[in-house]
């Protein structure tokens, strides 16, 4: 079976599609903002890349979501919760981490099906 590496490095990939799957791992490129400023940065940046390989944030199977504080969990979810489609959660865990940047606030790994 093809596995599609895209945006690859010697170190990760920006997305890998198999089996009609796309997996990805966005971090926010705002690293300046506040936990809403890079959610929104952050999920812009998953709805443009999900686009670009012919799926959608409707389409999100599973979610993992890394907050720097979570305590922020609130400000984060309001975001997300206005984010996605009305009836297409997936399954999500949201867990505390020290982020490898630590200007990172949020970072989130998912897996989408394909159109």
């Amino acid at each position: 079976m093809l596995i599609n590496r895209i945006g690859t490095t010697s170190r990760w990939s920006d997305v890998i599609i198999h089996n009609n799957t796309v997996y990805l791992v966005e971090v926010p490129s705002n690293l300046d903002g506040n936990i809403s400023q890079q959610t929104e940065n952050l999920l812009a940046a998953i709805e443009a890349r999900l686009a670009e390989v012919g799926s959608s944030k409707g389409n999100i199977l599973m979610a993992t979501i890394y907050l720097a504080d979570i305590n922020q969990i609130g400000a984060f979810n309001e975001i997300w919760d206005a984010w996605l489609p009305a009836g297409t959660a997936p399954v999500r865990a949201c867990i505390e981490a020290r982020l490898a940047n630590p200007d990172y606030l949020v970072e989130i790994q998912l897996v989408a099906a394909l159109l």
